[in-house]
């Protein structure tokens, strides 16, 4: 039913906006940007954590930040994958100067982004299979860490992104293996769903009643 609601708030919204141009090294410069911001707070603020703090949550209806990396930690292992596999299959060998985002694929990633004031504009669920709420197995007591590596993984995906045609490679999405996002749409959703976790992390953070030690 919550998929169901999504994939139709992500069809409306897509009628209301025509195709997105965008050159290949502005749609990189983006991702890279996002991916190492991510890696620079993950080393500066969440490295040095004790297991109290990583575990701290203000109440039961929130997760916690290990909670938070393993969420996107078992989004990674699925998605980096999918692109590695799609990118090394391909047979749209030929890189495209201009990426145009499907209609689908631009409302989607732009319903990750965060607002102006590094707010959350938009609310959704998370599917029970990544969700820690219900899913305990995706804590592995190492998230902050993979996340980490997961990250430096990216990068090196959107590099070897570059190599072929971000339009014509499709790669199915992890809540519906029907619907497929073109490469460059799920890269951007990818990168801007982990700029709003990380930002979740850090308001986690910034609570006055966040545990000192």
């Amino acid at each position: 039913m919550l998929f169901a609601k999504f994939i139709l708030i992500l069809e409306y919204k897509s009628l209301l906006f025509e195709l997105d141009f965008m050159t290949t090294q502005e749609l990189v410069t983006e991702l890279k940007t996002i991916t190492q911001s991510n890696l620079n707070i993950i080393r500066k603020k969440m490295g040095h954590l004790s297991d109290s703090q990583r575990t701290w949550k203000q109440n039961e209806m929130t997760w916690n930040i290990n909670e938070i990396f393993a969420h996107l930690n078992e989004y990674a292992r699925y998605y980096h994958s999918t692109f590695l596999k799609k990118i090394e299959k391909t047979k749209f060998r030929t890189p495209r100067t201009i990426f145009i985002s499907s209609p689908l694929g631009r409302s989607a990633w732009q319903s990750m982004k965060l607002g102006n004031a590094k707010n959350v504009k938009r609310k959704f669920a998370s599917q029970k299979s990544y969700n820690t709420t219900y899913e305990k197995s995706l804590l592995t007591g190492n998230e902050i860490k993979e996340f980490e590596v997961r990250q430096e993984e990216l990068l090196t995906l959107i590099d070897k992104a570059q190599t072929v045609n971000l339009r014509k490679v499709k790669v199915p999405i992890a809540i519906s293996k029907i619907i497929r996002f073109r490469l460059g749409d799920a890269l951007l959703f990818v990168a801007y769903h982990n700029q709003r976790h990380v930002q979740q992390a850090l308001n986690v953070l910034a609570n006055p009643k966040f545990p000192k030690k």
